[in-house]
């Protein structure tokens, strides 16, 4: 059972990586300086068809967390401008906002509290709220003030989807950016069209649910936006200074994402075989149908074994694709600790050969599951009796807290 966070290869995707691999082995030269870019605008025309974007408005990159660096650093802040974040942004990325507002100019961070269980039109309606009752003022006269709003499509955890197309509109309506970290979208999320969105950036990984090669992911920045992006992470070779003269004639975004420092590229050209196993299988719609169902009985099945509950009850169909979240049996006056994480997380994958994602929210600890193609409703059960097991262990050995 996978926790949906890196991803696992399927037999022909793992062919075709094999084989690319003895493809640039025979020529490095010829592969990198000649045979390896058009590959990549195919991926990239696959990619933006698959999500309803330009061609020339995605590029490849590492991960979710380097893309939105990349964004996030491009701004040129000023202090009174403000970045939004929500409590349950993904780690890294609220330590990138805190550094950014750590370092001069210091730009401000708004925290937008998101707490589970709950519904998409509460979350609508607090949204809007706080986006309306920031300070909208700027410390100079002549530049507008910028509010930027990180806004996760699905959230990592607990593992939900939240309403952020309508997130999206509403940042539009106050004149603020969205930046949507869509790392678990592509693969779960069907009919993105991010164009018809409005989103302003969007990133997600293609090695989570899509089946590519770790590590592969794309950043979509429409062609009204790409000024912003002065310069990709490392600065490229194809950096063009806004001082020159010439500067508003180079068309900079692709170019400087194509080559800016010696990388395995081959991760980024397994997308066109995971696209293709993907449609063997049936199709976007035919996966997700499967995977979502079975999140949901599976979820249900597990909080039967575990004696516990799912997250969202009868809210679940709205905020759930194809995670899962589920109480685990571990009493809240039980301090959860470093020691705790680790005991679950090292009897999961060497006792039990199993892992699921676990984590604290509301005080109380909670596992997300995913649920795969090649999962079943007894791949829960057996998640069910390792859990219950080490849950066992961890409750016996606190008794004094109890």
């Amino acid at each position: 059972m996978l926790p949906g966070s890196y991803g696992s290869l399927s037999k022909p995707v793992l062919q075709a990586r094999n084989e690319l691999t003895t493809l640039i082995e025979r020529n490095p030269d010829k592969f990198m300086r000649l045979t390896f870019l058009p590959l990549f605008m195919h991926v990239r025309e696959r990619l933006a068809k698959l999500i309803g974007a330009e061609t020339d408005e995605l590029v490849l990159i590492p991960n979710a967390s380097h893309g939105i660096n990349t964004v996030l650093w491009n701004f040129e802040w000023l202090p009174s401008d403000i970045l939004v974040v929500v409590t349950t942004t993904y780690d890294s990325i609220l330590k990138t906002a805190q550094y950014l507002s750590d370092r001069p100019p210091h730009p401000q961070v708004s925290k937008f509290k998101l707490e589970f269980p709950t519904t998409h039109a509460k979350i609508i309606s607090s949204f809007r709220d706080h986006l309306r009752a920031l300070p909208r003022r700027s410390s100079f006269p002549d530049k507008p003030q910028q509010v930027v709003a990180v806004i996760d499509s699905l959230v990592s955890n607990p593992g939900v989807l939240l309403p952020w197309k309508e997130m999206v509109k509403i940042c539009r309506e106050e004149g603020i950016f969205s930046v949507v970290d869509a790392a678990h979208s592509i693969g779960q999320e069907v009919g993105i069209d991010v164009g018809a969105s409005g989103c302003d950036f969007w990133i997600s990984n293609c090695h989570k649910w899509l089946f590519a090669e770790r590590v592969c992911a794309m950043l979509y920045v429409p062609k009204r936006n790409q000024h912003i992006i002065k310069s990709a992470f490392p600065t490229a070779y194809w950096y063009v200074s806004p001082s020159d003269k010439h500067f508003s004639q180079f068309p900079r975004f692709v170019s400087q994402f194509e080559w800016n420092g010696t990388i395995d590229v081959i991760p980024y050209l397994t997308v066109g075989a995971a696209l293709d196993f993907r449609q063997w299988l049936g199709g976007e719609e035919k996966i997700n149908a499967y995977c979502h169902s079975l999140a949901l009985a599976g979820g249900m099945r597990l909080a039967e074994i575990l004696g516990t509950e799912v997250m969202h009850g009868k809210d679940e169909d709205e905020l759930t694709l194809n995670m899962v979240n589920v109480l685990l049996p571990i009493p809240p006056r039980i301090k959860y600790t470093e020691a705790i994480d680790y005991t679950i997380r090292e009897r999961l994958l060497n006792d039990w050969n199993t892992y699921v994602a676990h984590y604290t929210h509301n005080g109380k600890v909670w596992v997300r599951c995913s649920a795969q193609v090649w999962n079943e409703v007894s791949d829960f059960e057996y998640a069910g009796k390792a859990l219950k097991a080490v849950c066992e262990e961890i409750v016996e050995s606190h008794k004094d807290e109890l």
